[in-house]
């Protein structure tokens, strides 16, 4: 029986300390490696949970 999601939370917390700062001094193009290095780790954690059930 497929189970169906009506309702999504997201949350999110932002934070102004010494890491951001850390991430300012990056190129942009390295800002967006990471960002895309992130999203495709929890893609294949997403997927990988799964092919588990």
């Amino acid at each position: 029986m497929p189970i169906e999601i009506k309702e999504l939370h997201i949350k999110i917390n932002v934070s102004d300390d010494a890491q951001s700062t850390a991430s300012a001094s990056r190129s942009p193009e390295a800002k967006k490696e990471a960002i895309i290095q992130a999203c495709l780790e929890q893609v294949m954690q997403i997927d990988k949970r799964k092919n588990e059930r």
